[in-house]
């Protein structure tokens, strides 16, 4: 491996910031960094960078160990750190400056929110040498807190929480299979809501009411560990683009819902739906709205094998 952290850990005033993580990144990779505000994805580049100082853990990079050094950058890393809240930098100031780090022959290469202030054309022109980077034998931790800007540029990506890594795998397999409720918060939209089991851990489908309106719901097979006690309370997700919106006749066992349509969002190449279920707040994402208005009653259906159960 390229680069190598283990038991990463960083505190400032008492507080963890970082709590033991560990990545292994190959030579080559474009590594994504994913998490919200205040998820620790600056202060881990910094470490890397050895700009700061940890509390416990090693960084490796090429079997060479990074240590802070006051005021200095190790040789063979380039890096461009997000802008400060004071900082009146442009876009154009961020895109030379992410030039400037491609153009140096650096071994690692470290970016924190690079694209912030670029428009999509010029972003488009960033990514491309960004790629050429990673061909030239770059190894690249890009860090963000939009996801679609991860999944458009990282091989893989860890996913920070509270400071923590709390998934790591490929952009599209976090998307799809989110290993904790955290995770599917963060990792682009999602429908989170919690419901009670009422199945066995044998049925081929569990079975589950949701808190909010009282609704039996069918969920994907799940593995026993992963059901909870069947008096406790879980976390069901499914994503809009899996919930659709019908005026007509739908199959039952696919969940289907009454709901009432409270607004509509246009974002462009997709729709926001936000649907009322007899209290259950849920999200459908589609192409184009039909004859669909605000106050409106319709059908939803959510089927089983779209619906996850997660830890909390």
């Amino acid at each position: 491996m390229a680069l190598k952290i283990e038991k990463l850990s960083k505190r400032y005033d008492n507080k963890w910031a970082l709590r033991d993580v560990e990545l292994d990144v190959a030579e080559g990779e474009i590594f994504g960094i994913f998490g919200g505000t205040a998820s620790g994805k600056t202060t881990l580049l910094r470490l890397i960078a050895g700009l700061d100082k940890q509390n416990g853990g090693i960084v490796t990079f090429d079997g060479n160990g990074i240590s802070f050094v006051e005021d200095e950058q190790p040789s063979g890393v380039a890096s461009i750190f997000r802008r400060k809240k004071n900082d009146s930098s442009s876009g154009e100031e961020r895109i030379a400056a992410f030039r400037t780090s491609m153009a140096k022959p650096s071994g690692l290469i470290l970016l924190d929110e690079p694209f912030c202030g670029v428009d999509a054309i010029e972003r488009d022109r960033l990514i491309e040498e960004l790629t050429t980077a990673k061909q030239n034998g770059s190894t690249v931790i890009f860090a963000s807190s939009d996801y679609e800007q991860i999944a458009s540029v990282c091989d893989r990506v860890a996913v920070l929480v509270k400071g923590e890594v709390a998934q790591v795998g490929f952009p599209q397999e976090v998307y799809e299979n989110p290993a904790s409720a955290a995770v599917a918060a963060i990792v682009g939209r999602n429908n989170l809501f919690t419901a009670r089991r009422l199945t066995s851990t044998n049925a081929d489908l569990p079975e589950f009411q949701t808190i909010d309106g009282g609704h039996r719901i069918l969920a994907q097979p799940t593995a026993k560990f992963a059901l909870g006690a069947i008096n406790q309370n879980v976390t069901l997700a499914i994503r809009p683009e899996q919930v659709s919106i019908s005026f007509g006749a739908s199959f039952p066992e696919d969940n289907v819902l009454k709901a009432v349509v409270t607004a509509i969002r246009f974002l462009g190449s997709t729709t926001i739906v936000e649907l009322d279920a007899d209290a259950l707040r849920l999200e459908s994402r589609v192409f184009r709205i039909v004859g669909l208005t605000v106050g409106e009653e319709c059908m939803i259906a959510m089927p089983p094998h779209r619906i996850q159960v997660l830890k909390n």
